[in-house]
């Protein structure tokens, strides 16, 4: 954390982490570096903070409410929010804001459970948005992370038998065919095993990447903004020409 301040002294930062870093000495230093927090916790884990929650809600000094989804009719929210609530039994100076939901499928009768504890300022008008932010977590860590380590990337294995940046070089090597992946799969590039590609880097640190073993109109892709008109392979292909112009010439 303190390179990371040093590096962006006046970046606006939320910190999303699961049960591990819910404990006085990672908040502390949390704060010190103005850094907000959204913290998973676990009542195997806070067993104290569970029974003062559990207490306030009796007491009725929580927040309850409950909303249908938008979109979704068989789905429904819930939540309680606790103020002021002490992290644990040895750290009850340290006061934290607790949020509870649970997620009710009419369909099938399933529910799912979150709690987090956060220094932000949570209202009944912002916990949806709050609950959502809290829950990319599992997003990234699905999407991201389980996918680097369990479909084929290997990213769990340690590079760590050679010397120097032997191991740097093994990670961002993975991390640019993820990239790749990630990109052909958003633009329907169609790409298969052997297929080649070649990626520029402008002056301005930007990536073009093209591949260059497909005619442009093979490449099944319409790149569009919502409200605005779909920019055609031909109009696409010209840009790619013409970055590669200037960036050679």
């Amino acid at each position: 954390l303190e390179k990371f301040r040093r590096d962006h002294p006046h970046l606006k930062v939320i910190v999303n982490e699961d049960a591990l870093g819910s404990n006085a000495p990672h908040i502390e230093d949390l704060e010190q570096h103005n850094c907000h927090y959204i913290l998973g916790v676990k009542e195997g884990d806070h067993k104290f903070l569970f029974e003062y929650v559990e207490q306030a809600v009796k007491e009725g000094s929580a927040v309850e409410l409950a909303m249908a989804d938008e979109k979704k009719e068989h789905i429904n929210h819930y939540f309680h929010i606790v103020y002021d609530v002490p992290l644990n039994k040895s750290n009850q100076d340290r006061r934290v804001t607790f949020v509870e939901y649970w997620e009710e499928n009419t369909k099938t009768g399933q529910i799912q459970r979150f709690s987090w504890i956060t220094d932000l300022d949570i209202t009944e008008d912002n916990v949806y948005l709050f609950m959502r932010g809290a829950r990319a977590r599992w997003k990234i860590e699905n999407e991201t992370f389980n996918t680097l380590k369990n479909q084929g990337y290997n990213f769990g294995h340690n590079y760590g038998l050679g010397k120097e940046h032997l191991t740097e070089v093994f990670v961002h090597l993975v991390m640019l065919a993820f990239l790749v992946d990630q990109i052909q799969q958003l633009c329907c590039l169609k790409l298969h095993s052997g297929d080649k590609i070649e990626i520029i880097v402008t002056e301005e640190r930007e990536a073009i990447i093209r591949p260059i073993s497909k005619k442009i109109n093979d490449v099944f892709c319409k790149l569009h903004k919502p409200g605005q008109k779909p920019v055609s392979l031909e109009a696409i292909d010209s840009v790619i020409r013409n970055r590669m112009k200037d960036t050679f010439t």
